[in-house]
Parts: structure tokens; sequence; C-alpha cells
């Protein structure tokens, strides 16, 4: 290497740098709600970002967070539809989060109806508790339950109504997961207060946060960050526009 490559290079990855981190506060900014004095407040409309002027450079920061987030592992009880589909939604949430049981109630089905079904999409679920140590118990109950093959049973059982405070103490969470179907519940209650637990939580949390997450839901589509718990059509339009980018071999593309 000439003595002139090498500050060129340095330039280049600086460059690389600053243009991730530029990404990142772009999906800060565009995260769908602030959480004020421990209270929620309704998501702004949501930015998909999914019109026919996207810039190149934008769309290669986007493809650049998707394979920092996209997992495609198989057998992952916290994820629905193939491990290659082109597509995959990623979503941070919270189980006291009244907004993350609207998309879980009111949006989720028909998305999974259209395009889990048919092999489009993938949809990754991240623990993201925000609202303290109930939050926690009810994320580490739900990854519990994904050890017994039930986790989006106890999820919807979870998002069925807003629930708050005590109603996520540890022995109505047992009596969720008896509804749930979760079959061993003496496992269940281990599982739950195991280090396995918080340690899997504190993986999605890091991931959350180190990509500048800070409310709930939160959702990227092959990178592309959606805000809010939004209308149907603006996660149908995001994700028709990432499985096109990925046939023409963005990061969402079949490996």
């Amino acid at each position: 290497m000439s003595a002139s490559a090498s500050p060129a290079r340095k330039l280049a990855a600086i460059g690389a740098v600053l243009a991730l981190v530029v990404a990142l506060v772009a999906l800060a900014v565009a995260v769908g709600r602030t959480i004020e004095n421990g209270r929620e407040t309704a998501a702004p409309a949501a930015t998909a970002h999914t019109g026919p002027g996207q810039d190149d450079g934008q769309q290669k920061l986007y493809d650049d967070l998707a394979r920092r987030t996209v997992r495609r592992t198989a057998g992952d009880p916290l994820a629905l539809g193939k491990p290659h589909a082109p597509v995959v939604l990623v979503e941070y949430a919270d189980y006291q989060c009244s907004f993350c049981g609207r998309f879980s109630r009111e949006t989720q089905p028909a998305l999974v109806k259209k395009f889990v079904d048919d092999g489009t999409l993938r949809i990754e679920f991240r623990n993201f508790p925000v609202f303290g140590a109930d939050s926690e118990r009810a994320a580490r109950a739900a990854w519990a339950a994904g050890r017994q093959g039930r986790f989006w049973q106890l999820h919807d059982v979870l998002y069925a109504k807003t629930r708050k405070g005590d109603a996520l103490a540890e022995d109505k969470l047992v009596d969720m997961a008896r509804t749930a179907g979760v079959p061993d519940l003496d496992a269940f209650r281990t599982d739950l207060n195991s280090p396995a637990a918080e340690q899997a939580l504190k993986k999605d949390q890091d991931e959350g946060y180190q990509l500048g997450v800070q409310s709930t839901p939160s959702f990227l589509i092959n990178g592309r960050p959606v805000a809010g718990a939004q209308e149907s059509q603006v996660f149908e339009q995001a994700i028709e526009q990432a499985a096109k980018a990925a046939r023409h071999g963005g990061a969402g593309a079949r490996k």
C-alpha cells in the first residue's frame, strides 16, 4: 500500500462511521412515540420512507441497519415466518405499552395473513421494556413461555388488554401462562426468574439502545424505521417496498 493510500482509506473509514451515526440518529428521531413522566403519548404520522425517490445512499444505510439487527435464527420462538423470508420486521415492544397492544391486536394478524403466510415476511420480536420492573418481569415471562413453545400464545394473552403494575405480578403471569397453554408451570416460573431470562432480555435491550430506540413500539422493516402503531396500510406499503428492494439485491435478499 502506498503512503498516500493509507490516509485516504482512513478518511473513507471515518466517512462510513459518520454515515452510520447519521442513520442511527435518523432512527432515533423516526421511532414512534416519546415517554414523558412515565406516560405514553401517541406517535406522530409515520415516515416509512418508501417513496419512489428513495436515495441510494439512504437505502444502503437501511441495509446496514438490517444486517446489524436481523437474526434469522432457525427455531427462534420469538419469531414468526421463514428464516430466509425476503423481508424481516423487527419490533421493539413493552408489555405495558398500550400502543404495542394495539399493533398486536389490530395490525399484526393482518400482516401475518397477507405476508407471513405466503413467505414474504418474517416478524422478529424484541423485548424492550421501558416502564420498569413490571415490564421486565412480563418480558421474562414471555421468554420463559417461549422455552416451551408458547411465546406467541402468552404474547397474545398479555396484549389482549392493557395491563399495568400489579396485573403483571408473578402469580398473575403464571395464571396467564396457564391460559396460554404453557404445559409445565413450575418450569415456567423457574425460567422466568433465571439468569438466562435476564441475559436474553439484556441482549434485546442492548440492541435497541445501540440503535437509539427510546420508545415503544419501534419497528425496523429490513432496516427501515416505521414509527409507532400506525395503520395497517403503512406497514403494508413498507413491506411491499422492502420486498421489491430485496429482489434487487438489498439486505433482505434471501441468502
